[in-house]
């Protein structure tokens, strides 16, 4: 983390849920790989501004992600999380009951590609997305966002330059090539208005015209 980004994080007290996630996920054996305090506090934001009523998360992990959307939401909002993995989904709805928002999420478990289908193949629309799962399914997940996104929804997706991967040529897995194509469509599909913002790990950010 760059002294900028330590500095933003210090202005703000901890916040005992959020600190929480992080206590289980380190007592779990689970990756340490929530999405960054700042992009937490700006998730929350986007939703409230928003006005999110229907948001749908790829990659649950332990909850830090779906707490910090569904704080944005209203009285009304419903979070759907896909998770793969059934006790990483267990873990997270434990946060979220912990955190008193248990009762704002749906929990999807299995492949995240086998859930969208489902989902579009229901007709169900969301007016938000945020992307944090396997970075080898990004473009996938960019595809199924649009077909299911109301006009206007956001796309948010975390971990674009994959701690530098994504911006080193000499670097060519899957996983890096994946992300570099999400990049790339996100900065020049006519459909979307975007941008990317360059602190932490890298966000992108687009509206669904």
């Amino acid at each position: 983390m760059f002294l900028n980004e330590q500095y933003v994080d210090s202005l703000y007290a901890k916040d005992a849920d959020l600190e929480r996630v992080k206590t289980v996920l380190a007592e779990r054996g689970m990756p340490d790989i929530s999405v960054a305090e700042g992009y937490g506090r700006l998730l929350t934001m986007l939703v409230r501004l928003k006005g999110a009523d229907s948001v749908l998360e790829i990659g649950a992990l332990g909850g830090y992600s779906g707490i910090c959307l569904a704080r944005g939401m209203g009285e009304e909002g419903k979070l759907v999380s896909l998770e793969l993995l059934q006790h990483y989904a267990d873990v997270a709805k434990a946060n979220m009951e912990a955190a008193g928002l248990g009762g704002k999420v749906e929990y999807l478990v299995g492949d995240a590609k086998a859930s969208l289908a489902r989902l579009a193949a229901e007709g169900r629309k969301f007016d938000f997305f945020f992307i944090d799962a396997d970075k080898e399914g990004y473009p996938v997940y960019l595809d199924y966002a649009m077909e299911l996104a109301k006009p206007g929804a956001l796309i948010v997706g975390d971990n674009i330059f994959l701690r530098g991967r994504t911006i080193d040529d000499a670097k060519q897995g899957p996983a890096v090539r994946a992300v570099r194509s999400f990049n790339e469509r996100i900065a020049t599909d006519e459909r979307l208005l975007s941008t990317v913002i360059p602190g932490y790990d890298g966000l992108a950010i687009a509206i669904v015209k």
